[in-house]
């Protein structure tokens, strides 16, 4: 060996430097190169939130779950068409939140019946129902009806309040997860809360003294974006997942 030269790292070096962290959109491109590890680590980055948005959506964890496992395989089909368009992280709440449309328009049009609380199924299973045994009577009480006031609302309008009053999310960034104005997504948080605020106005003891009147304001229920009604029209019901996802 050479006088000069010398074994280890270089003087000032303090190492091997380790990689940058990927960025969404790097995953994303890895996965259609045939990464077999680059979806599954995009996914458990957003994990949380995209199952918060579903089990808010639809109020059940088992028709949550399907729903986020349908909006996962369709993202991992549709990843070669994304175009870059909007953030990866838009592009798989879009998703989601599609998927948990499709769930409510065929639950309303093959509605079934639950079982009574306290009743076990045919095979023996959990029963269903009841007070959750960590949850104290009260609060469990008050969220079952919150719960079921957001489920009573038309799924625009709880799409829209779920990302946006739940969530917190912008309305900017909710407008582009449902390819919606922004105008539209004001008008549906505000006719959501108008209607919430009638239907929970009993949970609140200063609610008699506060009604609410035409074209006065509306008791604020949830925190949010409020934004005056617009004229908002109802979809057709036609599944949108493959018409949101990213075209080629």
């Amino acid at each position: 060996m050479a006088a000069h030269e010398t074994t280890g790292p270089p003087a000032g070096d303090d190492g091997p430097v380790s990689a940058p962290t990927p960025s969404d959109l790097d995953l994303l491109h890895a996965h259609v190169a045939g990464d077999q590890h680059a979806f599954a680590e995009l996914f458990h980055r957003h994990r949380d939130r995209l199952w918060a948005v579903a089990l808010r959506t639809l109020g059940d964890r088992e028709e949550a779950a399907d729903a986020l496992q349908d909006a996962l395989l369709s993202a991992h089909r549709a990843a070669g068409r994304f175009r870059g368009d909007s953030a990866v992280t838009t592009w798989l709440h879009r998703i989601v939140v599609n998927a948990c449309l499709d769930r409510i328009r065929r639950r309303r049009a093959h509605p079934t019946v639950p079982l009574p609380d306290g009743v076990r199924d045919a095979e023996g299973g959990a029963t269903t129902g009841g007070v959750e045994p960590t949850a104290p009577a009260p609060d469990h009480d008050t969220a079952l009806v919150v719960r079921q006031a957001l489920a009573a609302l038309p799924m625009e309008q709880r799409a829209a309040l779920v990302l946006v009053d739940v969530q917190g999310y912008p309305v900017a960034e909710v407008a582009r997860i449902l390819g919606v104005a922004e105008g539209t997504v004001k008008s549906r948080c505000a006719r959501g809360r108008a209607r919430l605020a009638s239907t929970l106005r009993h949970l609140r003891p200063s609610a008699a003294a506060s009604p609410v009147r035409a074209g006065g304001n509306v008791p604020t229920v949830t925190p949010g974006n409020p934004g005056p009604v617009g004229d908002v029209r109802s979809g057709s019901g036609r599944s949108r997942r493959d018409t949101n996802l990213e075209d080629s």
